[in-house]
C-alpha cells in the first residue's frame, strides 16, 4: 500500500525482492549446515546446545524487538494519530504464531502489517534448524549428503505436486535452506567447487544475475522455484570459491555486520519516509524527484537505525556468542 505515492518498477529486478529472500535461505543452508558438519567431522560430535544458544543470541532480541514495536505501531500509534488499518486480527492469536516462531502462518492468515509479516522469513530459518540440528546431531557423517539431498528434492517434489497443501499456501520453503545445505557439505568433504571449470562458474554467475533483469512472469511458481532451488547453491558456491572481484570496502563490511537490523528495520523506514512525504506535500513534486528522495531517505534512516540498533542493544547478546562457540 504506498498511499498513491509514485514508484518505480517497470525493470524486472525491482519486483524481485521475494526471490532474493530465497537467495538468502539458500545462503543460510550453505554456512550453517556447513558449519555444523564441519564440527561434526573435527570433533566428532555437535554441541546442540550451544547452536541454540548463539542462534538465540543473534536472532531473538531484534525478532522480539520489532515484533513488540511493529504490534504497537499498528494497534496504537496509528489509531492514535487517526490512521485507521481496519485491523480485525485477534492480537493473542498473532502473538502466538510469532512468538512460536509461526509468523509464516499469521502473516498469510492476519496480514498484521508490512513491518510484522516481513517477519516470515525468519520463522522459516528456525523452523528448519530446529528439525535439522538434532538430525546433523543423530547422523553418521557418511549419511549427511544423501540425507540433504534426498530432502530436498522429496520435499521439493511434496511441495510441487501439491501433496500438503498448507506447505505452498504458508510458504515452508524448507528445500532452498537443505539445497544450500546439500551444496556447503558437498564442497566441504569433496572441494567440489574447485573442480568447477572456469567456463561453468562464468556460465552460473550469468544465469544467476539473468534470473534478477529477466521477467519470468510466464513460467509458474514451481518452475521458478526449481530454478531457483538449483541456480541459488550453485551460485553461492562459485562466489566462495572462485569470486570473480574482491570489494575491500569498509564500509560494505559493515553493512554486512549490520545487514540483519537493516532487514528488519526496512520496512518501518519506508512507512516513516511515505508519512513525511505526504505530510510536508512533499508528493505533488515530480515523479521522479519523489521515487529519488524516497529511495535516499528510506536507505538512509534504515541505516542508521540499524547502526544505533547494533551498537545499542544487538551487540550486547552477540558477545555473549563467544561462550558458546
Amino acid at each position: 500500500m504506498n498511499r498513491g505515492l509514485p514508484y518505480y518498477n517497470d525493470m524486472p529486478i525491482f519486483n524481485k525482492g521475494t526471490e532474493a529472500v530465497y537467495v538468502f535461505f539458500a545462503l543460510s543452508g550453505y554456512l550453517i549446515i556447513r558449519l555444523l558438519f564441519h564440527e561434526k567431522t573435527t570433533s566428532k560430535n555437535i554441541n546442540i546446545k550451544s547452536f541454540y544458544i548463539r542462534r538465540v543470541l543473534r536472532i531473538f532480541p531484534l525478532y522480539f524487538l520489532v515484533l513488540f514495536s511493529g504490534l504497537i505501531y499498528y494497534n496504537v500509534f496509528l489509531k492514535y494519530i487517526g490512521i485507521d488499518l481496519d485491523h480485525n486480527y485477534n492480537i493473542i492469536e498473532v502473538l502466538a504464531y510469532y512468538i512460536f516462531f509461526l509468523p509464516n502462518i499469521g502473516a498469510v492468515l492476519h496480514s498484521p502489517g508490512g513491518a510484522l509479516e516481513i517477519l516470515w522469513s525468519i520463522g522459516i530459518e528456525e523452523q528448519f534448524y530446529i528439525l535439522v540440528a538434532p538430525l546433523l546431531f543423530l547422523l553418521k557423517k557418511k549419511y549427511v549428503i544423501p540425507f540433504f539431498i534426498s530432502f530436498t528434492f522429496i520435499y521439493f517434489l511434496v511441495f510441487a505436486l501439491n501433496c500438503f497443501s498448507f506447505i505452498a499456501e504458508y510458504d515452508f520453503l524448507y528445500f532452498y535452506l537443505s539445497a544450500g545445505g546439500a551444496m556447503g557439505v558437498i564442497d566441504l568433504k569433496y572441494h567440489f567447487g574447485k573442480k568447477l571449470k572456469a567456463y561453468y562458474q562464468y556460465l552460473i554467475l550469468i544465469c544467476f544475475v539473468l534470473f534478477f533483469l529477466l521477467d519470468f512472469g510466464s513460467l509458474s511458481k514451481i518452475t521458478i522455484h526449481l530454478i531457483g532451488m538449483i541456480l541459488f547453491p550453485l551460485t553461492i558456491l562459485s562466489l566462495s570459491v572462485h569470486p570473480p572481484f574482491i570489494i575491500k570496502s569498509k564500509l560494505i563490511n559493515y553493512l554486512g555486520k549490520i545487514s540483519y537490523g537493516i532487514y528488519m528495520y526496512h520496512a518501518f523506514s519506508m512507512q516513516a519516509v511515505g508519512f513525511f512525504i505526504l505530510e510536508m506535500n512533499i508528493a505533488n513534486l515530480s515523479s521522479s524527484l519523489v521515487i529519488f528522495l524516497s529511495f535516499f531517505l528510506v536507505v538512509a534512516i534504515t541505516i542508521i537505525v540499524a547502526h544505533v540498533s547494533y551498537f545499542a542493544f544487538e551487540k550486547k547478546f552477540i558477545s555473549m556468542k563467544s561462550k558458546y562457540r
